[in-house]
């Protein structure tokens, strides 16, 4: 019987599609539990069932944007550019956040101005570096309820400069500083550029403290909590720096990042200012601490995408032009120069770069090409050329080139007339013979400031000097002018003594009868000129002056001679002071006067010959007493005479020897 065959066994029925208002359910759970990963696929299931779904498409959009994916956000929203879908406004923030801000303002123009966009064009405007016109947009966002609108605002009045205006726009919004601990931290920013550092102090430490709190409150972790607190932190340390405390600031910025806090703009922020507090100490701990802040890899200093997006164009541009400052005291010329290359495509409307092009030229000695390169660009950027004019000038005058660097203040026309602006031109156009033109500077100088209107007027402080350079010269006519000017004018005692020098060498008549307007000296009696041109040098005058002014000398040596109580040791009674103590106990005693020294024993015998040997008179002195000894000594002395002469043959002997 053959054997039954083997059924094939059935394909399992196809499950049916979740309806869609489940997926739309769950989908809506997953957003409200932050859960994009999984939002994100309810979407595709939805939109596999019905592809052009514009609820499904806008919430996969969101989802990807929240799941912070910009760029597959951007390719849904490209892929769905032919659907009658409105995703303008979507689009421009994924822009934003790629930090593609003109394509981003493209996007929204000619879209409906309600407070969303208006938000968003406020940050791209921020980002873009513009922050007066981030200021104006915020102040329409004053009603719209959005709920950083203010702490926005008050940064962004910040960044414009326009710090003097934040105490105004928050009584306007009628808020406190204390509103919230963000617009604590920035209205203590404002303070800070109002050079109010006291109060910024005390600001910071209470945001500080309500930002602790808050996030207590609201179940953040400690990692979560430093995060946020990190900028107040590093904002503190800046204060200390600024208000002259080194060391505290120092040892504030070395614990922040050693803490290694996840905030990548506070830990640059803290690099930079730690770089800039210490300056030329510990070049090459500074330059790794730069590092840090770099692409990984890029071969060159650039920095990363985060710090690029986060970080203003002034705080980039000083960590930039601090990189180059250290690589030149580091003296490694060529990574300077490759990296102040790259500097004005990246920072084209500031003069930074310049000043740092010009800082590696005048290091390698090049100091013509910098004032041509200094000269090029104040030209080019005439609003701005103030920096480079007085870098010019002071570049030029050490490099001996003084006819530079007098054009070259010449050319900032906000100072050229002030004193000490004046007086440095006229040094520099004497150093380079231009006698002329010094004294049309000073002339240029004189007429500017009478025509003036102003109160705090330099002609009191102008025209004696001009008179002084002109006298210096042989202008005397110009001097004596000059002089005579001011004594009409200002009643100067030195102006009128000058006047009478100057006029005594060109009217004497003139110089006379300004003379007489001089007061006499009190006490002196009509001097003979004759007498005293004969004279080697002054002398003092017989009579009243000379006993006035012996009485003077007497009154202050009588005023000088008053006693004061002297003041006694503790426990000393003047009354009985006891015996004087010795005047020479402060003396060494071999130099007091009842030093005697101790006398030599000239009769000890002189020891001759090897170490430990004993003299004849010793071994007398060291034998035991007996009859022997004493025959011994009868002996010695009967022998005594021959003995001595035979020694004293031995030592003539010697002594010829």
């Amino acid at each position: 019987m053959a054997p039954k065959s083997k059924e094939k066994p059935k394909a399992p029925t196809p499950q049916p599609p979740p309806a869609i208002e489940d997926l739309f359910a769950s989908l809506h759970r997953n957003i409200d539990k932050s859960d994009y990963e999984k939002a994100v696929k309810d979407a595709d299931q939805v939109l596999s069932i019905a592809p052009n779904d514009e609820d499904a498409i806008r919430c996969k959009v969101v989802a990807l944007i929240k799941d912070d994916k910009i760029d597959d956000a951007l390719s849904v929203i490209q892929s769905s550019r032919n659907l009658p879908i409105d995703l303008g406004f979507q689009k421009a923030y994924c822009l934003y956040r790629q930090n593609k801000l003109e394509e981003a303002s493209a996007c929204l123009r000619g879209r409906e101005r309600d407070p969303e966009t208006l938000l968003l064009e406020a940050q791209i405007l921020y980002r873009q570096g513009n922050a007066a016109a981030c200021a104006d947009v915020y102040q329409k966002l004053q009603k719209s309820g959005i709920e950083t609108a203010e702490v926005n605002l008050v940064a962004s009045l910040v960044s414009a400069g326009k710090s003097s205006q934040v105490q105004k726009a928050l009584e306007a919004w009628k808020i406190k500083p204390t509103h919230s601990f963000e617009l604590a931290f920035n209205t203590a920013c404002s303070l800070i550029e109002n050079h109010n550092y006291s109060d910024a102090e005390e600001l910071l430490l209470t945001a500080k403290r309500m930002g602790q709190e808050t996030l207590t409150e609201d179940d953040f972790a400690d990692a979560d909590v430093e995060i946020e607190l990190a900028p107040m932190t590093v904002q503190l340390a800046y204060v200390q720096q600024v208000l002259g405390q080194t060391q505290e600031a120092t040892n504030s910025y070395l614990d922040f990042i050693k803490r290694n806090v996840a905030d990548e703009l506070s830990d640059a922020i803290a690099v930079n200012n730690l770089i800039a507090l210490k300056g030329s100490k510990d070049i090459s701990d500074g330059l790794r601490k730069l590092d840090r802040l770099k692409e990984k890899d890029s071969q060159s200093f650039q920095l990363t995408q985060a710090l690029e997006t986060k970080l203003s164009l002034k705080q980039k541009e000083a960590i930039y032009a601090n990189r180059v400052l250290l690589l030149l005291h580091a003296n490694k010329m060529d990574q300077a120069r490759e990296l102040c290359s790259s500097l004005p495509g990246l920072f084209p409307e500031s003069v930074v770069p310049t000043l740092l092009q010009a800082a590696v030229l005048v290091r390698e000695n090049k100091a013509a090409k910098v004032e041509e390169l200094l000269g090029q660009y104040a030209e080019k950027f005439p609003e701005k050329s103030k920096l480079l004019l007085l870098a010019r000038a002071q570049i030029a005058a050490s490099a001996s080139h003084p006819h530079v660097a007098a054009e070259s203040l010449s050319k900032i026309h906000d100072i050229q007339h002030f004193p000490g602006t004046v007086a440095t031109i006229v040094a520099l156009k004497e150093r380079a013979g231009d006698n002329d033109g010094a004294a049309a500077v000073l002339d240029s100088a004189i007429k500017w400031w009478s025509d003036s209107m102003t109160e705090d007027n330099k002609l009191s402080i102008l025209m004696p000097e001009a008179a002084s350079f002109k006298l210096r010269h042989g202008q005397e006519e110009e001097a004596s002018r000059l002089y005579e000017e001011i004594v009409k004018n200002h009643n100067s005692t030195d102006a009128l003594v000058g006047l009478v020098t100057t006029l005594a060498r060109v009217d004497v008549e003139k110089a006379e009868s300004y003379e007489k307007q001089l007061k006499p000296l009190p006490g002196l009696k009509s001097a003979d000129v004759d007498n005293l041109e004969k004279t080697s040098g002054a002398k003092p005058i017989e009579g009243a002056a000379t006993v006035a002014v012996e009485d003077v000398k007497s009154k202050e040596k009588a005023k000088r001679k008053r006693k004061r109580k002297p003041k006694y040791p503790k426990g000393f009674d003047p009354a009985n002071p006891g015996p004087p103590p010795d005047p020479e106990r402060w003396l060494p005693r071999r130099e007091r006067s009842s030093y005697r020294p101790k006398r030599k024993d000239k009769r000890a015998a002189q020891i001759r010959g090897a170490q430990g040997a004993v003299t004849k008179q010793d071994k007398q002195e060291a034998a035991p007493t007996s009859k022997t000894q004493a025959t011994t000594t009868k002996s010695a002395a009967d022998s005594k005479p021959s003995s001595s002469k035979a020694s004293s043959k031995a030592a003539k002997k010697k002594s010829r020897r």
